[in-house]
């Protein structure tokens, strides 16, 4: 097993996907042999956290013939508690194979077996009652440690398994039950109040959908980023329970870690790692405009598609963003980008190929199939993520306008939209900010690419946008080759929007439905 993080994770045990893997093979003597192996698989349970090293191996005849074999192991990095609490849960999960003849019970940090057959040799088996107790009815059992590689192999075999098995057999709809996920640290208001010294506008560092958030300073001395949510919406407690579940359970190095939370106190708090670069958006069009070079900004793109492409193939649950733009990503020190506020995320359950729900969101980021019919996907994220894109090359807002001579009248067009045009007369390297032409790394050929990548990423249907795992692969491959992407139906020439003559940053909002550059506002 080859595991790392960018958070510890010696001490987990039991995580979502634990599940039992039964055989298919009923005992010839199903009561009498049941009866052994839940005798046998109680030992283990209680012996195992008590063995040095975690590991151990035991059989028990059975009254009507035969022997049960059996092994439990947990990760020698676990507590001695954390192993009993995970071979507890091993425990229920194999108790529904019998009286099958084989079955494993896997976890994050705990593996459990029984079988019939042999799986180990008789000499790796010693007397069990020094771990189970004096007078233990149990006595009878010989359990013992499996030496050398045999054991890390049994413990490789159980979590490659689960692994497997936690994709394929554990609902994903249901991963969010608060009883399966590890919670995140507990923060007391007082504290919190305290850090950010009574949630001083000093300390402010912005404004999010549902809430300010705010610099502040633990005992300890480290620096925090803490989100207050606005009290008296509906959708507040939702939106905490949905943050605090989902993002204490994923970590990954392009994703805003979530330290902690406060629910006890006036307000409902949420605590982050604190990014001292702040958002995206400022560096492209705000107080820091121009700042970004070349380089950084290949960075920032090719570290949010990463982000998006763990959330939706990587994590063992598709969870879509819903709301990915400029201000929901968070710089680093080193100028890594970190996809932040979960609010509005929402899981898409295995089997599933898209949701139906009512539309949330910021316009002009939204898919149309989204925006106009409420057709949930994680392509949705994708179609985002190009309009991200192409904010970051041209340094402009997504709704911000530029107007063009057509036929004498002249037309208003959103971003989006120069960005087709620009794309299809062969001049989309226009569009590029000219800042960074002249940066290290820069070339015409790079430009045109990511170009054409967010603009396939905004492509109509759904089904021709590539995944994020495909956008990680196309932006990582210098040779790899680009299907041509294709102007989507919502984009037709004819239907922009037009202006009056005296005010050229104005436009009318008519037909809404029918000219995309509507959803752009």
């Amino acid at each position: 097993m080859l595991r790392y993080e960018s958070s510890s994770f010696y001490d987990q045990t039991t995580l979502p996907g634990n599940v039992g893997i039964c055989g298919n093979n009923t005992a010839s003597q199903p009561t009498a042999f049941q009866s052994a192996t839940q005798e046998l698989l109680t030992n283990l349970e209680t012996a195992t956290p008590r063995v040095n090293g975690y590991f151990a191996a035991a059989t028990k005849a059975v009254s009507s013939g035969g022997t049960v074999y059996a092994v439990a192991q947990c990760a020698q990095t676990v507590s001695q508690s954390g192993c009993l609490d995970c071979l507890k849960v091993a425990y229920g999960n194999i108790q529904s194979c019998l009286p099958a003849t084989d079955g494993r019970a896997v976890d994050a940090g705990c593996f459990l077996r029984y079988s019939a057959t042999a799986f180990f040799g008789a000499n790796q088996t010693t007397n069990i009652t020094p771990f189970i107790g004096e007078g233990s009815s149990k006595k009878n059992a010989i359990i013992g440690g499996i030496v050398g590689g045999g054991g890390c192999l049994l413990l490789i075999i159980g979590l490659v398994l689960w692994y497997h098995q936690s994709r394929k057999a554990d609902p994903r709809g249901k991963i969010i039950g608060a009883s399966e996920l590890r919670g995140p640290k507990n923060f007391s208001y007082k504290d919190l109040k305290s850090a950010t010294k009574n949630f001083d506008k000093e300390n402010k560092l912005g404004e999010g959908g549902f809430g300010d958030v705010y610099k502040g300073t633990l005992k300890n001395g480290n620096i925090v980023a803490v989100k207050k949510l606005i009290m008296g919406t509906s959708r507040v407690e939702a939106d905490f329970a949905t943050e605090v579940k989902l993002i204490s359970n994923v970590h990954h190095r392009n994703l805003l870690r979530l330290l902690g939370c406060c629910s006890k106190g006036p307000e409902l708090l949420l605590v982050y790692d604190y990014m001292g670069n702040g958002s995206l958006d400022k560096f492209l069009y705000g107080e820091m405009r121009g700042s970004l070079d070349w380089k950084q900004r290949f960075n920032i793109i090719f570290g949010t598609a990463r982000g998006l492409a763990y959330l939706h193939d990587l994590f063992h649950v598709t969870i879509i963003h819903r709301d990915i733009k400029s201000s929901n990503i968070l710089l680093d020190d080193e100028f890594q980008p970190k996809i932040a506020d979960f609010g509005l995320a929402r899981l898409l359950p295995d089997g599933q190929s898209h949701l139906s729900t009512n539309f949330a969101g910021t316009l002009g980021y939204t898919a149309p199939e989204y925006a106009k019919y409420g057709q949930l996907t994680e392509k949705v994220d994708t179609y985002s993520f190009g309009v991200v894109v192409l904010e970051i090359i041209s340094g402009q807002r997504c709704n911000e306008t530029k107007v063009f001579e057509v036929e004498v009248e002249p037309v208003t067009e959103f971003l989006l939209e120069q960005a087709w045009k620009l794309y299809e007369d062969d001049k989309h390297l226009k569009l590029v900010d000219e800042i960074v032409i002249d940066s290290d790394g820069y070339t015409d050929e790079a430009a045109k690419k990511i170009i054409e990548v967010a603009l396939m990423c905004t492509q109509t249907p759904a089904s021709s946008r590539p995944t994020m795992s495909e956008v990680v692969m196309l932006l990582s491959d210098r040779s790899m080759d680009l299907m041509q992407p294709t102007r989507h139906a919502f984009m037709d020439n004819d239907k922009r929007v037009r202006t009056d003559t005296s005010n050229t940053t104005g436009s009318s909002k008519s037909n809404a439905t029918a000219s995309f550059t509507e959803f752009g506002r």
